[in-house]
């Protein structure tokens, strides 16, 4: 069974920086696409980052230059490094997995919560 498990979350304050981290187990880790999502309040969900199995990255344009994604396939986890964090980031976020012939990330955790206060 695949399983996805945040940590990392919190609260701090604008400019400050946060690392996530996310370990898979249940799959072979080292193949996917790996990718973090988030929704704030009244939101829908978005996308931030995705790394792929050639380390390849994508971000959204919200977050490029401040966020960094990357992966330790023999930790079988992937992390998000945020710094200048800013009170819009807050939100929870969200791990999730996808095989690099899907269309859709199909395995999600369960979230962790960023607050930026002012």
């Amino acid at each position: 069974q695949e399983q996805l498990t945040e940590s990392g979350g919190g609260l701090v304050q604008a400019g400050d920086s946060l690392r996530l981290a996310c370990a898979a187990s249940g799959l072979t880790f080292s193949t996917r696409i790996m990718g973090w999502f988030r929704q704030a309040p009244g939101k829908e969900r978005e996308f931030v980052a995705h790394i792929t199995a050639f380390e390849v990255t994508k971000y959204s344009d919200s977050v490029k230059g401040r966020f960094t994604i990357s992966r330790d396939n023999a930790r079988n986890t992937v992390y998000l490094q945020m710094n200048s964090l800013k009170t819009e980031d807050t939100a929870v976020y969200y791990c999730a997995t996808k095989r690099p012939w899907s269309a859709e990330f199909n395995t999600w955790g369960q979230g962790t919560q960023v607050t930026v206060s002012s």
